[in-house]
């Protein structure tokens, strides 16, 4: 008897657990057909449409996909855990209007609704810390589903600034359309409206970040995808009133480590920048470091050379936007003209016996609070004779290097000591956090990168390593096995 009773706990124990999968594989199917029948209506064909919170799981994305329900972008609000917290349990409800209030930052008008205000059932800190929980496991599984359209914004602000910027945002999508539209470039229909089919085309199958980094050369639209994805955080950085900003982008074609350099991916990058701000109105004069040093001593870095006469030779546009809203000039104080609003220095670096860092300081004090943004800088101490310039002055050269604020690192992750295979990569566009990827060979043939960690600074290599093996950040760092060998190529 007790066997079976055993027995049968165990039957109605399984009946119970499938019974709740089954619910809940019903609800989900429920709420994306309601989804989808309430975006085939006239009006969302027509102006389009918002979801908010939803969806809310990976399956809920994934059976939107399958049905070709996608956004034009997909909005994150990124707001610290205690901020949030101390949003909902300071949040009251007038039984009366149905109002909602904070007593901080939204308090009642008056002490009469003040004293009939209550307190949601749900609205408590540790219902709230685990509501939290349950929100960062479906954000992060969804994640995947939308990186390539993602985009974050600091939520910590006033309501009025976070509203403001994502107004701007939508706007510029409506604005892309519409220009897309113009110049005749296609665009997808779906169930619910028009999804632009823009540079990032072929970003279905990339999922935020390219693959096929391996192949030499990068093709056209996996350099075009870095182009915008590096116009964007610039352009970001200096509508915030950023004024010393740096670009470090170390994919293959731009890694001045590998022999597969091709100094036209930079100059392609130097290109899209400039004439987005000249099309802007401003007056953008892109630099080149000149000749270092004096006699036998003279000369510039290899990297760098012909690289002047590359820019004067550029096709830069049918507007005569060269001579006017642009020009190429060198690194220095003499070339800081009152009528330049912003510089574009290109991969300015020291060369051995030769520092750049004087030349660069003194055109940034000319420049005064005019942007002046730097592209793959590589401003470490080089040795001189005797290591004299390793030793006098280096700690004001690498704290005025230091100076200089990143908005948009990215560069790829390998095993130490290799470039070959890619492991995954290190992102940050401004004003978002560091993001750790993994790259996933799929049984298909394919490749893709998920997302595994952020960080609000550059993580170092057990920040990396403690990433892709999964542990917790407030675990002890320590880097072992075979991941203790990974690294990125600086």
């Amino acid at each position: 008897m007790g066997w079976f009773t055993f027995q049968l706990e165990i039957f109605f124990e399984l009946k119970y657990h499938l019974a709740q999968r089954l619910e809940t594989k019903q609800k989900n199917i429920w709420r994306v057909d309601m989804v989808r029948s309430r975006l085939s209506h006239v009006d969302a064909q027509e102006k389009g449409w918002l979801l908010d919170g939803y969806p809310r799981s990976s399956t809920q994305a994934q059976s939107l996909e399958q049905m070709n329900i996608r956004p034009d972008i997909y909005i994150v609000l990124d707001v610290l855990d205690e901020i949030l917290i101390d949003r909902c349990v300071g949040r009251r409800l007038d039984p009366v209007t149905g109002k909602i209030y904070h007593l901080k930052n939204f308090p009642p008008e008056s002490d009469e609704i003040r004293a009939r205000l209550i307190t949601r059932s749900d609205d408590t800190a540790e219902k709230v810390k685990s509501r939290l929980e349950t929100y960062k496991e479906n954000a992060e599984a969804i994640l995947s589903t939308y990186v390539d359209i993602l985009t974050k914004i600091d939520g910590n602000r006033p309501k009025v600034v976070v509203f403001e910027e994502i107004d701007s945002l939508l706007l510029q999508v409506q604005k892309d359309k519409l220009k897309a539209e113009n110049l005749g470039i296609p665009v997808r229909e779906n169930n619910s409206s028009s999804n632009l089919v823009s540079s990032r085309e072929c970003q279905d199958s990339w999922k935020g970040i390219p693959t096929r980094l391996n192949n030499i050369p990068h093709s056209r639209e996996i350099r075009k995808y870095f182009y915008d994805d590096v116009l964007a955080a610039t352009q970001r950085a200096i509508n915030d009133g950023r004024v010393r900003l740096k670009v470090e982008i170390s994919i293959p074609e731009l890694n001045p480590e590998m022999d597969v350099y091709r100094i036209g991916t930079l100059m392609e990058l130097v290109r899209v920048l400039a004439l987005s701000f000249a099309d802007d109105g401003k007056r953008v004069k892109v630099c080149v470091q000149g000749s270092m040093g004096e006699g036998a001593l003279a000369g510039m870095p290899l990297q760098l050379a012909g690289t002047r006469k590359i820019l004067e030779f550029m096709d830069w546009g049918d507007y005569g936007a060269k001579g006017t809203f642009l020009n190429i000039g060198s690194i220095g104080a003499k070339d800081v003209d009152e009528q330049d609003d912003m510089f574009i220095l290109v991969a300015p670096q020291n060369a051995v016996g030769n520092c750049i860092i004087d030349d660069l300081k003194a055109m940034t004090d000319s420049a005064g609070n005019r942007p002046v943004i730097l592209i793959n800088p590589r401003l470490k101490d080089l040795p001189a004779s005797s290591g004299i310039m390793q030793t006098m002055g280096r700690d004001k050269r690498l704290e005025y290097a230091a100076s200089f604020q990143s908005c948009y690192s990215f560069r790829l992750l390998y095993y130490a000591g290799t470039q070959y295979p890619i492991m995954g990569a290190l992102r940050m566009a401004y004003p978002y956090q560091y993001e750790v990827y993994k790259r996933i060979d799929e049984p298909s043939g394919k490749e893709k990168y998920i997302i595994l960690a952020t960080f609000s600074e550059n993580p170092d290599v057990d920040e990396i390593n403690d990433a892709f093996q999964g542990k917790s950040r407030n675990q002890e760092k320590k880097a072992s096995g075979i991941w203790g060998f990974l690294s990125g190529i600086l």
